[in-house]
């Protein structure tokens, strides 16, 4: 049985170790530049579209949310009509 367990380590050390490692492209200096420029944007709309409809949807739900309280608080304060 350990001669079993003995093999199973040795082969996990070999294929882990062996195995090169992943290069990935450092995107830090070109996002930097980016967000960096001087072109006129706030910096929350400066990474596109994405951020644009990102921006749009959370000031529509926050508006929605907003009217919602309030409809929500002024319903609760108005006493119901008894028919």
């Amino acid at each position: 049985m350990f001669r079993h367990l003995r093999t199973l380590q040795q082969f996990s050390r070999r294929t882990v170790s062996s195995s090169a490692p992943r290069q990935l492209e450092n995107k830090v200096p070109g996002k930097q530049k980016i967000f960096q420029e001087d072109d006129g944007l706030p910096v929350h709309l400066k990474g596109g579209v994405t951020d644009a409809l990102l921006y749009r949807a959370t000031m529509a739900l926050t508006v929605f949310g907003c009217g919602y309280v309030v409809y929500s608080l002024l319903s609760a304060a108005l006493p119901k009509k008894k028919n």
